[in-house]
């Protein structure tokens, strides 16, 4: 450990970090300020002002214009920090479209970054919309912003004659601090213009280095204010409809979530009754491919301050209530005249724990804990009727440790533990990890690493993995290059908790980019990146194929935008995933293309498309793929907008794995079609009541040729065979799905809400690839439609005012 020392404190001496800070002093306010946006109150008439903004985007340096100069106030008390800005400018260039919480939409902004350890590195971030909308986030080392995390907090804007008003009361339940006399605050003042993209900052930011956090101005004056209970409740009931295949089931529940600050450091976070019922649905698509989908989390609690837990990439939250482990081994054990009757398809979690914080020194600490329920299938003889029970998931416990130091203002040093044990002869898994983040003081050169160890025990055998990575390069300026080696064994295996989809390779990496910090007569923005990838096996180590990808974006002056992806994979290639046996398959010359576009949203009409292709230079095999995909805007006021999109995608000779006979892995080739219509609106009627729609329809078909391939040892595929699809199971698909979301959100008080939503869902999988899209169309319409009603009320109750409010009562 101290050579470990030793070697950070060398690597940091290269450069002197030297940036000077511009300081706010406040003061006390007896009688706090009304916040109606308004600012005729005592406490801002002898407050000092925060002015001289300058511009960081898209050029830097630049001194705020006089018909846009920014006054900004603070001042505090025993329960508050509070804020006002006067924001200058000609009201008819101020963009404000009314949205729902922390969606930007076309507005123009305020925001306030505070840092209460003052560490560069733990920052709270509040904004404020010309609209009036609020938007909050916890931000971490690197600038990654956490907008699912939400405060309670005060906020109100007016439009004035020369401008517009903001005023802001920021509890300090909805902040972490510690318990000194005197306090030093980090902090800085954001200004964006959305009609430019012009963004201001009262505390000079270079983006040509490092992350915004490194530029915070200071707040002094802050005296004797203690940290209150950091405790609240969120009590809920909820109401749901479920009508499907003529069945109608009614469920009521009530249920509880708890934030509880342990101390001025760390907060603790509980569902104790769980209650997901109105989380959305997945974009689920037609997979033929050797990977699971990979679905974004729709449940709140999992989405709410999880960055300390998404250290290394350990968590993928939806684990945590998924397909039951041992369902496909229970169905493959059936004997042949059996047959599953009733089986869940996701697991009940019973409750779920999260703890997290960071002390003054640095040391971040997150725990995560949940328990979820034992499942059964039901089993029977189609001959003697007779039933049995088998479980298919026991009562199982899943947690997530996080130890993370940081240091220097910008490097860390983590260790990861994620574990799921399961009662009874069940597989259990454990996942250790070892990273750092080191970077020099002056924040141009950077060293990453990463080891991993994974552990499998399942009836008496245990399976031993790991990984490694590590990356070193140059982190800023215009010109920014690396290299990167990247390990995985054989054994190596995550997906209890996490996420991997595949093992034993041996990676080697460089990268280069360039992107401009001022703007050019023509672009706002452009940068363009490049990587190529040298690829092998871990065991045996033989080669294992390459890739070179470029792509570049662009933004011009008038805000159009444009760019494109390019992958070649020259020579052969040698893929170990899609035989599902760790055998190679073998394809040539790889080229994908993708270009795209996105006019200025600002504009009434917008519109952004793609245009895709993809095929292999082989002169033993032809394919071709490519699509297009469109998506026009309408904006028809600050409170309506719809959006439209339609993609199209084709692949004619594609061929992967279809089956296995006897000990011969199946290969077949395949023409695929795809059409995804999607549509949204939303309608705002003011910053507390909101409509929503969204329908997706997405329609895909997979069409094989008779003849299939056996994939031979050498990795070419075979016909030789002379198999057939007459020989296996129909491989040929008609996907087809439908989802309806229509919602209504009300935000009655702070933190309080009502949400009604209805749902439908048609789902068509058949072998009908032939039927072209309207006649699939039609087929899922007859389809029995599952349809959910829901209302959910959610009551947020803060232990502080709870009190008051007694206290009152009682004098």
């Amino acid at each position: 450990m101290k050579k470990l020392i030793f070697f950070i404190s060398i690597f940091n001496m290269f450069l002197t970090f030297a940036q000077e800070k511009k300081e706010l002093i406040v003061f006390r306010t007896d009688i706090a300020p009304k916040i109606d946006g308004i600012l005729d109150d005592m406490a801002w008439k002898n407050a000092n002002e925060a002015t001289n903004f300058i511009q960081f985007q898209p050029d830097m340096g630049i001194n705020e214009k006089a018909h846009q100069k920014n006054e900004i106030k603070m001042t505090y008390d025993d329960d508050a920090i509070y804020i006002s800005a006067y924001l200058q400018d000609a009201p008819n260039n101020i963009m404000k479209q009314l949205t729902s919480r922390d969606d930007f939409g076309q507005s123009d902004y305020f925001g306030v970054t505070l840092n209460p350890n003052n560490d560069s590195q733990n920052d709270t971030k509040f904004i404020v919309f010309s609209s009036g909308v609020q938007a909050d986030a916890i931000a971490t080392t690197g600038g990654k912003d956490d907008f699912e995390w939400n405060a309670v907090w005060k906020s109100a804007v007016t439009i004035a004659e020369n401008g517009w008003i903001v005023e802001i009361k920021i509890p300090y339940a909805a902040l972490r601090f510690s318990n000194e006399a005197i306090q030093t605050w980090g902090v800085n003042f954001h200004r964006y213009f959305r009609k430019t993209k012009a963004q201001y900052s009262w505390n000079p930011i270079d983006t040509t280095t490092g992350y915004e956090g490194l530029y915070h101005g200071e707040i002094k004056g802050i005296k004797n204010i203690k940290p209150p209970t950091r405790l609240s409740f969120n009590p809920f009931a909820s109401y749901l409809v479920n009508h499907f295949n003529n069945e109608t089931n009614n469920d009521f529940s009530l249920g509880l979530d708890v934030k509880y600050g342990i101390n001025e450091n760390f907060t603790i976070d509980a569902t104790l009754i769980p209650d997901f019922s109105q989380a959305g649905f997945d974009d689920v698509q037609l997979n033929l491919g050797p990977f699971e989908q990979q679905f974004a989390e729709q449940r709140q609690f999992f989405k709410e301050g999880v960055n300390l837990f998404s250290k290394g990439d350990l968590f993928y939250s939806r684990r945590i209530g998924s397909k039951p482990v041992a369902y496909q081994n229970v169905k493959n054990s059936l004997k042949e005249d059996e047959i599953i009757i009733s089986a869940s398809e996701n697991i009940k979690m019973l409750n779920a724990v999260k703890l997290s914080g960071r002390t003054k020194s640095g040391l971040g600490i997150a725990f995560f804990n949940a328990f979820t329920e034992k499942t059964n299938a039901e089993i029977q003889d189609t001959i003697s009727k007779n039933s049995r029970i088998e479980v298919i998931e026991p009562f199982a416990n899943y947690n997530v440790v996080v130890l993370d130091q940081q240091f220097n203002r910008n490097s860390s040093v983590s260790i990861v533990n994620t574990n799921v044990t399961r009662k009874g002869n069940f597989r259990d898994a454990n996942v250790t990890a070892l990273l750092t983040n080191i970077r020099n003081k002056k924040n141009t050169f950077g060293i990453e690493t990463q080891f991993k160890m994974s552990r499998l025990s399942d009836i008496g055998d245990s399976q031993n993995g790991y990984s490694s990575k590590i990356e070193i390069g140059k982190i800023s300026g215009n010109f920014q290059y690396g290299i990167e080696h990247e390990l995985v064994n054989r054994t190596y295996d995550i997906n209890d908790l996490g996420i991997n989809f595949q093992n034993n390779y041996s990676h080697f990496t460089g990268k280069f980019s360039y992107e401009i910090f001022k703007p050019t007569k023509i672009f706002n923005n452009f940068s363009i990146n490049a990587t190529s990838t040298y690829k092998r096996r871990y065991k045996p180590d033989t080669y294992n194929g390459n890739n070179f990808m470029v792509d570049f974006f662009a933004q011009t002056r008038k805000l159009f935008a444009f760019g494109a992806d390019i992958n070649i994979e020259i020579g052969k290639q040698y893929d170990y995933n899609e035989s599902r046996e760790n055998k190679a398959f073998i394809y040539k010359n790889l080229l994908e293309t993708m270009f795209w576009i996105s006019t200025n949203y600002n504009k009434t009409f917008a519109i952004d498309s793609r245009i895709r292709f993809e095929t292999l230079f082989d002169h033993e095999r032809d394919f071709i793929g490519y699509g297009f995909e469109i998506s026009p805007r309408l904006r028809l006021s600050d409170k309506l907008i719809f959006t439209y999109g339609f993609d199209y995608n084709t692949k004619e000779g594609g061929r992967g794995y279809v089956s296995k006979i006897n000990d011969d892995i199946i290969f077949g080739e395949y023409n695929q079609n795809s059409i995804e219509n999607t549509i949204s609106g939303k309608y705002h009627f003011n910053t507390k009541h909101g409509l929503s729609l969204s329908f997706r329809n997405y329609w895909s078909t997979a069409t094989y040729d008779p003849s299939l391939f056996r994939l031979q040892e050498d990795g070419t595929l075979s016909t030789n065979d002379n198999y057939t699809v007459n020989d296996i199971n129909d491989p040929n698909r008609n996907f087809n799905i439908w989802n309806l979301d229509l919602k209504y959100t009300w935000d009655f008080a702070p933190g309080s809400q009502l949400v009604a939503l209805y749902r439908n869902q048609l789902l068509s999988n058949t072998t009908a690839s032939k039927d072209d899209y309207l006649v699939s169309l039609k087929n899922i319409l007859n389809e029995p439609m599952r349809q959910v009603f829901s209302m959910r009320f959610v009551y947020y109750i803060n232990y502080n005012n709870f009190k008051k409010s007694l206290q009152h009562k009682n004098s």
